[in-house]
């Protein structure tokens, strides 16, 4: 699924925030990213998503090169960031149809898809609530059920554990689990080994944007 070579991201001359990253993650992988905030972790998941371009070596995505991969159609990807993205002044059903169209879909099956998610997630009290109005736990968890709406090759999670109240977490691990299912390689980046442990069967460590064995 994904091979990473040599890989440096450089913001200054001095500062290196990935440092000679080199990792293999294979399809249907599920794979934790583990290390304390700016050890690097989400530069490489932003560098992933084609958000941040890297200084030097190379990244293959389905053995394709990732400044020629289309992500409209040579792979389903979703990406959760720490600081959820929405139109924060539409309504959560506005938001979803916003993206649905994005991807294609006919009004239609907007309706429908929208309506099967109402109820399968009990949105109906928050359908019509502009999303300014909702608070980040709930933001985080239509982040997830908004990419439930389409079948994902790769998922890859930031640190979104963090800033969510322990009723919640527990909500957004299910979530996870569910979009990622057998098919979907899966990459999450966390500040804890006990999250990665419930999500993941490997954990990558990073420390001061490089790869290390453990955190000892």
């Amino acid at each position: 699924m994904l091979r990473v070579k040599n890989l440096f991201l450089r913001y200054t001359r001095e500062f290196y925030a990935l440092y000679d990253i080199n990792m293999d993650i294979a399809d249907n992988e599920k794979v934790a990213f583990v290390g304390e905030d700016e050890s690097g972790k989400t530069s490489l998941l932003r560098i992933f998503s084609k958000l941040e371009k890297l200084t030097k070596g190379e990244v293959f995505i389905k053995d394709i090169p990732l400044d020629k991969l289309n992500f409209k159609t040579d792979l389903s990807v979703g990406y959760i960031p720490a600081t959820p993205v929405f139109l924060e002044k539409k309504s959560v059903y506005e938001n979803f149809k916003y993206i649905l169209k994005g991807w294609g879909y006919t009004d239609s099956e907007i309706e429908s898809k929208i309506n099967e998610a109402i109820i399968e997630y009990s949105l109906e009290k928050i359908k019509d609530t502009k999303i300014k109005d909702l608070s980040l736990d709930e933001k985080y968890v239509l982040s997830l059920i908004r990419l439930s709406f389409r079948e994902l090759d790769l998922l890859m999670v930031d640190n979104i554990f963090d800033k969510m109240s322990e009723a919640v977490k527990e909500v957004a691990l299910n979530l996870i689990k569910s979009l990622a299912g057998k098919k979907t390689t899966l990459i999450v980046a966390t500040t804890k080994e006990e999250l990665a442990d419930k999500l993941c069967r490997r954990k990558i460590y990073f420390k001061y944007g490089s790869i290390v064995k453990s955190l000892d």
